[in-house]
């Protein structure tokens, strides 16, 4: 139905609640105004529920991406070793 459906249901009742003064025997038509105002309140909230839970699974959210952050020496001459003690990619030393 929609929000274009929900705003009908809403704006029927409405005229069928405020506007109409007709007396009928069958029906009160405030009443049935009141039921479809809140009918198109109910289709208008699960209108948007559906297009948030529909464009949160289209659009999964990002998980934070951690900064890593470097730490710069101050000195300019100060030699940084690019290889971890114990890394695996130094030969052993020779004895």
């Amino acid at each position: 139905m929609g929000i274009g459906g929900g705003i009908f249901l809403i704006a029927m009742g409405a005229i069928l609640a405020f506007a109409v003064n007709v007396d009928v025997s069958v029906v009160d038509l405030r009443t049935t105004g009141w039921v479809l105002m809140l009918a198109g309140v109910a289709v208008l909230v699960m209108t948007v529920w559906f297009w948030r839970t529909r464009r949160d699974r289209a659009n999964p959210s990002v998980p934070e991406v951690s900064v890593l952050e470097e730490t710069r020496m101050a000195h300019s001459h100060a030699v940084v070793d690019p290889e971890p003690p114990g890394s695996t990619l130094r030969p052993p030393p020779a004895p």
